[in-house]
């Protein structure tokens, strides 16, 4: 008793009195009556079902109570109804009954959904009997699934029927159980695919394998209960078995006995409800009744109904009520019925008004354990339970328990702003508390960069390094801070292997050689981690932090610079097994990293030329810019020369044609006299290569170059003969040497020479003597050449001009015998040209291509043609006559040349035909032409 006192009262439901409905007049409604004589009732698909003894009609009804309490009922049994058993998964209903007087119980299955009559279908009928004697039936109990019914009796016999109850075809009924003392209580339970039942008499408790042939059994305990004082809970109780005596409360598991709890105090009925047990007994003042009477009327006892939580150990309801008959549950409510045949309905208020109900009282007494155990059992959202665990954790706090307090914030987590926690445990005596709180923060991945900021702190304030490992050293999935702020407060707080060992776990390369480099100086280690990379990271780490790698360790960053720009990869293995091929890097542009470092510079730079020809150019211009520095300042001769013979060497390589104006000015500026003139020769810049030789006034060269590139530009000895005639140093060697080439090549004209040797004073008549005399020689054999073709060219045309005048004025006789074409002797028809050659017609038809045209002479006149249509077409072709009369050696020649071809004659273009002549004149004209052509030709 003193463990039910200690359990706090509370009113979850609201109790009123079922009342018929309104009329239509808007009386006040009355409260509903049950017909007189209800002994036994259940609940269950809608409605509520009531069963009376012999009513005044002399019949036995089965009542239906909907919701709407329209009551009907129909005639079950001719005496009474002594059980009844609505499933709550099917429409059937199961009675159980006497037709006559005696004990002869019947037992009878309804269909609702069927109807036989007006009435419910009746599928089964057989008697209650367990062997050949005939006893009272006390309980009945009915399988969800219809294949399992159990029959209790007085005599504590035990009939099970399995199979389809609703048929005697398809089932089979037999004693289950055989005892002495009344079985006052049938329960089955399913778990899965096995099936116990319950069996509870007066004096002891078991539970039947029905699962399993022959049925094992087990006594789970000694001591029973009454009638109506057992029931089976549901899954939140794990579907436990509960037995109600008049000291405790038991539950039992089909193999063994489970919690119990105190109440005491006569019970009289036990149901469950929702995870409520719902208890009926006897008020304690009134007097005491019989266990196993409990259908017995009674005169007017008082009687307390309690709705107990077991889990959260507290009475939901408690109330005192006349002569209850039975407690039943439908449409979401508790029904209480009387002896007077009045409904009590008893409603269970809303999650929200029953918390707000006892909150407050639970609050006021710091009862806040039993306030989070009432929400979550009715599901209270986490709101709502966050907002309780806050109230508790302030309680705890202000009574300065701050360890309890924490943990009642950690589970606000997700809910309560992280700040209200931190500002109150700020304080350095409470750095503990934080810290667990953080970790939590941290573990359920609702922290940002502060709250991982604060806890490193908090680990380094508290100097735990134990606790800072195991967060910062948690497995990859397990991460639940922000790794790169943990990195810069470790790096901050001055946990350099730490910070490194985040940044190396969790690929913040950056990072890690940062803390490297610059905080633990640990170069060889930063240079071999950056060789483990992928290759676009270790290509942008190298360009980052290169120089300071190069200028502390020089030969492996070389080398390490010499495998990325060439055939890369990862040390490590950190590109996957399938690579094959390796990846490079532009080496141009590790360039840079080399300031300082000339000697490991020009190794890179050899390395790549030798190892991949088609580097950038970039590597070439600098391989060259560096010879020539390496060689300007060396002062051994031998190495000097290995450095020139390099350095020309690397010029002659062919890299160097699309910067040649890059390469030059680097020779120059070393002053590399070899790379200089080797590059004026690619760059053909012969006037150049002579000029340098002039500046250096090494005649003997510059003769060479005339000799070398003049018949590529004449005009180097024009340039020569000057050089030279400036000079007052005695030159007439090389003079002499120049002016036989002009002559040879007949460069410049004889005067030209002459003005030009003028400005020398060195230069005597004798130099230029034999060239003068040569010249005039020449120019007097031309002229005799020219006179004889003139008279040529003369006597030419007077026979022309006579064979024009004989065509005139003489006619033309025709005296060819053979064709012209197949040399056969003429037959009539035969066609005749003025130029003499006369055709078979058939002959001229066959070959000639017009009709006005000797098929013979047409080849020659189309040439003579070609040429007159030539000259036409480049009489106005200015441009070039300018070019070529710049460009000749010989200017009078081009202009009579140009003259010879009608340039300077004026054209006149006749477009239509003069009037007077006719078609037969012009052919006239073309055939004197022709006869005029063939005669030249002859």
């Amino acid at each position: 008793m003193a463990a039910y006192l200690q359990w706090r009262r509370f009113v979850f439901f609201d109790r009123e009195t079922v009342k018929e409905p309104s009329g239509p007049d808007g009386a006040v409604a009355k409260p509903f009556a049950l017909p007189s004589g209800i002994a036994v009732c259940d609940s269950g698909r809608g409605s509520l079902v009531f069963g009376d003894i012999l009513s005044g009609a002399g019949r036995s009804q089965i009542w239906f109570l909907p919701r709407s309490l329209q009551l009907s009922s129909f005639q079950a049994y001719k005496l009474r109804v002594t059980h009844l058993y609505q499933l709550k998964q099917h429409s059937i209903l199961v009675s159980v009954g006497e037709d006559e007087e005696g004990i002869n119980p019947l037992v009878k299955v309804w269909n609702l959904e069927k109807r036989d009559g007006g009435n419910p279908l009746c599928t089964r009928i057989f008697p209650a009997i367990p062997g050949n004697k005939p006893t009272v039936v006390s309980c009945l109990t009915v399988h969800e699934n219809l294949n399992f019914m159990a029959i209790g009796f007085a005599d504590g016999s035990v009939l099970l029927t399995k199979g389809d109850i609703t048929r005697d075809r398809h089932s089979k009924t037999q004693i289950l159980h055989e005892g002495s003392y009344p079985v006052t209580g049938l329960a089955f339970r399913q778990s899965g695919k096995i099936t116990h039942l319950f069996v509870v008499t007066t004096e002891n408790i078991q539970s039947y394998l029905l699962s399993v042939k022959d049925y094992p059994h087990l006594e789970l305990d000694t001591h029973g209960c009454g009638l109506r004082c057992s029931s089976l809970s549901d899954p939140s109780q794990d579907l436990q078995f509960i037995v109600a005596g008049n000291e405790c409360v038991y539950l039992y598991q089909p193999d063994e006995r489970g919690p119990c709890f105190a109440f005491e105090g006569q019970k009289l009925i036990v149901h469950w409800y929702r995870g409520y047990l719902i208890i009926v007994s006897k008020d304690r003042k009134s007097s005491p009744k019989s266990e196993f009477a409990g259908n017995e009327a009674q005169s007017s006892d008082k009687q307390v109904l309690n709705i107990y939580d077991l889990c959260n150990k507290f009475i939901a309801y408690s109330s005192i009520f006349d002569d209850i008959v039975d407690v039943l549950a439908e449409w979401g409510s508790l029904y209480v019925l009387t002896r007077d045949g009045k409904i009590h309905v008893l409603q269970e208020k809303d999650t929200q008004t029953k918390l707000e109900a006892c909150k407050s009282m639970l609050f006021r007494k710091n009862l806040f354990e039993m306030a989070i155990n009432l929400a979550k059992s009715h599901h209270l959202d986490s709101d709502g339970l966050s907002e309780i665990f806050r109230q508790y954790g302030d309680h705890l706090y202000n009574k300065g328990n701050h360890d309890g307090a924490i943990q009642q914030y950690i589970r606000t987590i997700g809910k309560l702003e992280p700040s209200y926690v931190i500002r109150k445990f700020l304080d350095a005596q409470r750095i503990h508390n934080l810290t667990a709180y953080l970790q939590m923060l941290h573990l359920q991945s609702l922290a940002n960069a502060d709250h991982t900021t604060l806890l490193l702190n908090c680990y380094t304030k508290l100097k735990d390094s134990s606790k800072l490992e195991e967060f910062i050293k948690t497995s990859e999935s397990e991460v639940h801070f922000d790794v790169e702020t943990a990195i810069k407060v470790l790096r901050q707080a001055g946990y350099y292997s730490h910070a490194v060992y985040l940044a190396e776990k969790h690929e913040h390369h950056e990072w890690y050689l940062k803390i490297q480099l610059e905080d633990i100086k640990n170069y060889q280690e930063a240079l071999h981690y950056i060789g483990k990379l992928p290759f676009e990271q270790a290509e942008s780490n190298m360009k980052r932090y290169g120089k300071i790698l190069m200028h502390h360790v020089p030969d492996e960053t070389t080398e390490l610079l010499k495998i990325l720009c060439t055939d890369y990869r990862p040390s490590g293995g950190n590109e996957g097994p399938g690579l094959l091929e390796g990846k490079k890097a532009n080496s141009e542009e590790f360039i840079p990293v080399f300031a300082n470092n000339s000697r490991e510079l020009k190794a890179f730079l050899e390395h790549m030329t030798d190892v991949q020809a088609d580097s950038p150019q970039g590597v070439y211009d600098t391989l060259l810019e560096l010879r020539l520095q390496n060689w300007a300042h060396e002062q051994d001769e031998q190495i000097k020369e290995k450095l020139h013979n390099e350095a020309l060497t690397l010029l002659k390589s062919g890299r160097f044609k699309t910067v040649f104006d890059k390469a030059l000015v680097l020779c120059q500026m070393h002053n590399f006299k070899d790379g200089v003139l080797y590059l004026y020769e690619q760059g053909k810049l012969f006037q150049q290569i002579m000029h340098y030789h002039m500046q250096n006034e090494q005649y003997k060269k510059v003769i060479e170059v005339c000799q070398l590139y003049g018949d590529q530009e004449a005009c180097l000895w024009e340039q020569a003969l000057g050089y030279f005639a400036r000079k007052e140093e005695n030159c007439k060697e090389y003079i002499a040497a120049v002016l036989k080439h002009i002559e040879n090549k007949n460069l410049m004209p004889p005067l030209l020479v002459v003005q030009t040797l003028a400005h020398n004073s060195t230069a005597t008549l004798s130099v230029i003597k034999d060239y003068l005399v040569n010249k005039l020689q020449k120019q007097s054999h031309q002229i005799e050449q020219d006179e004889q073709r003139i008279q040529k060219y003369q006597e030419e045309t007077t026979r022309i001009r006579l064979e024009i005048e004989e065509l005139k004025a003489s006619p033309k006789i025709f005296q060819k015998t053979k064709c012209s074409i197949c040399t056969s002797a003429l037959e009539l028809p035969s066609v005749h040209f003025l130029c003499g050659h006369s055709f078979h017609q058939h002959c001229f038809e066959s070959y000639s291509e017009s009709d006005s045209e000797c098929p013979t002479c047409m080849p020659e006149n189309r040439k003579v043609m070609d040429m007159i249509r030539a000259q036409e077409q480049k009489r106005d072709l200015h441009d070039q006559f300018q070019h070529q009369l710049k460009c000749s050696n010989d200017g009078f020649s081009v202009v009579a040349d140009y003259f010879g071809r009608g340039v300077f004659n004026k054209l006149t273009l006749i477009t239509d035909l003069p009037s007077g002549k006719t078609a037969t004149t012009i052919e006239a004209g073309l055939q004197r032409e022709l006869l005029i052509h063939t005669k030249r030709s002859t």
